[in-house]
């Protein structure tokens, strides 16, 4: 079908299948989302967290512009590595979900649903010539009856974890979460976990400050709140 050989002969269209079972596309818009910066989602007693490295490259950059994070809902957040346009798209299809069943069903989504949708519309994107997987990954963050933490992938693969990591030194953090982590801890511990987690990729000289990192919990009461720059500050010290 294809004049060529090897890999260059499976990846000219995304619904061809090579010999060795794989979908390429999928497995370049994979890469393309572990590309990104770190990204971290914990767990904890009382809620749940989400946390990202903006990694800010220029001080002419307006930091707040650099979106790492997307609240849904009053209750839900995601958390993004990858391609940030991809990112928006879908964050945008994520808040249409959530406010249709709130329309429809008077009560807010639950966190389970809303990511098997986004996890739908993911795998529908790798099955149909013309279009491309979504190069993006996700962490989603909520609380209904209890805090909880999924992430999708390109392929429209979703899991629930306790503590997960997205992008950059992804391995590497989650041998450090499987350490670390317990169940009961407190949000200053996961928030000191989490942090601990953003400085494992730092280069030599690099530090993290206010401006550079983003922290959001949700817990049963407050929705998406976001950790204050002196906040930040104080956990970063």
């Amino acid at each position: 079908m294809y004049p060529f050989s090897g890999a260059a002969a499976y990846d000219r269209a995304i619904t061809v299948f090579s010999p060795e079972g794989e979908l390429y596309q999928v497995k370049y818009a994979t890469k393309a989302a572990e590309r990104g910066t770190l990204g971290v989602g914990i767990v904890y007693d009382d809620g749940v967290l989400l946390a990202a490295d903006k990694r800010v490259t220029s001080k002419l950059l307006v930091s707040p512009t650099l979106e790492k994070l997307f609240i849904v809902d009053e209750h839900i957040a995601i958390l993004y590595s990858g391609l940030v346009g991809d990112a928006r798209v879908l964050a945008d299809y994520a808040r249409d979900i959530a406010e249709q069943h709130r329309v429809l069903y008077d009560e807010p989504i639950s966190v389970g649903k809303l990511v098997r949708e986004i996890a739908k519309i993911k795998q529908a994107y790798t099955q149909y010539g013309g279009t491309r997987p979504f190069g993006v990954s996700f962490l989603v963050a909520g609380y209904n009856a209890h805090p909880r933490l999924f992430e999708t992938q390109p392929s429209g693969t979703l899991l629930e974890y306790r503590a997960d990591a997205i992008g950059n030194k992804k391995y590497d953090v989650m041998e450090l979460l499987e350490k670390e982590w317990n169940e009961g801890m407190g949000r200053d511990d996961a928030v000191s976990l989490a942090v601990k987690a953003l400085k494992m990729p730092l280069e030599e000289g690099e530090e993290l400050t206010p401006e550079r990192v983003v922290i959001a919990y949700i817990e049963k009461d407050t929705g998406v709140r976001f950790l204050s720059p002196d906040e930040l500050a104080k956990h970063l010290r």
